[in-house]
């Protein structure tokens, strides 16, 4: 009874001991958390590349804009490297289209910008302007140089067009040597033929010797008078006698 009793008790602590170790075991480890994937690269982004204005003159600029994302490079070719976000300005001289590559992790992405130069315009054709004889040069450059009542010397408010009128008469005695011009005295209606015919002589040689003191030769210029002969206007009035008194260019015989 007593072996049995023992080996009861010795069970009975065997067991207690055994639940106690039972109750206090550790826990299985975690598993390991997964390992998060390394974040997708994309290409570079070419957000724009334009050319401003796009169509330009030979010779006059344009401005080159762009914007990029997402690269370690960006090139424009007949430029170089660039920034990623830039302005240039380009001057071509015919059509040119500007390329771009622009370089990062994820790979390349390229682009274009268009400059137009448009074609000069046709130059306008030249016309010759037909070349004017002395005589016409003549018509359409000296003015007549006028006079007041009764009088024979050149006006103050006449010097300028006599001066213009030397000038004129230079260029056309150097076109042609041989070119003679006559000056004609011309008075108004009053007074007598004769007395007008002497009036008339005087405003011409007048002219005449004016001319002279400019530089020009005095044989080729001829003085004539026709008086009140060959009168311009022929009314009664002040303004038509003023007209009359003149002295007119004509081309010499």
């Amino acid at each position: 009874m007593d072996y049995r009793r023992a080996l009861l008790t010795s069970t009975s602590a065997l067991l207690l001991v055994v639940a106690a170790g039972c109750k206090h075991k550790a826990p299985p480890p975690p598993p390991p958390a997964p390992v998060a994937a390394p974040p997708t690269v994309g290409k570079p982004v070419i957000n724009y590349f334009t050319a401003e204005p796009s169509t330009i003159s030979s010779g006059q600029p344009s401005s080159l804009r762009w914007s990029v994302t997402d690269a370690t490079n960006v090139q424009i070719e007949s430029i170089g490297q660039v920034s990623p976000n830039g302005r240039r300005a380009v001057y071509p001289t015919s059509t040119t289209t500007y390329h771009m590559t622009a370089t990062g992790a994820g790979g390349t992405t390229e682009g274009d910008a268009l400059v137009t130069v448009a074609a000069a315009p046709a130059p306008a054709p030249t016309t010759t302007a037909p070349t004017l004889t002395p005589a016409e040069m003549l018509a359409r450059q000296v003015q007549d140089i006028h006079f007041d009542y009764d009088k024979s010397d050149i006006r103050p408010e006449d010097q300028s067009i006599l001066q213009a009128n030397a000038t004129a008469l230079k260029t056309i005695f150097s076109m042609d040597n041989s070119f003679v011009v006559t000056i004609e005295g011309h008075a108004d209606e009053r007074g007598s033929a004769e007395y007008n015919i002497g009036l008339g002589d005087r405003r011409a040689a007048a002219v005449r010797d004016a001319l002279v003191t400019t530089g020009l030769a005095a044989e080729k210029m001829k003085t004539v008078s026709y008086g009140k002969e060959r009168p311009v206007c022929t009314d009664a009035t002040e303004d038509c006698y003023a007209r009359n008194r003149r002295a007119h260019f004509s081309a010499g015989q």
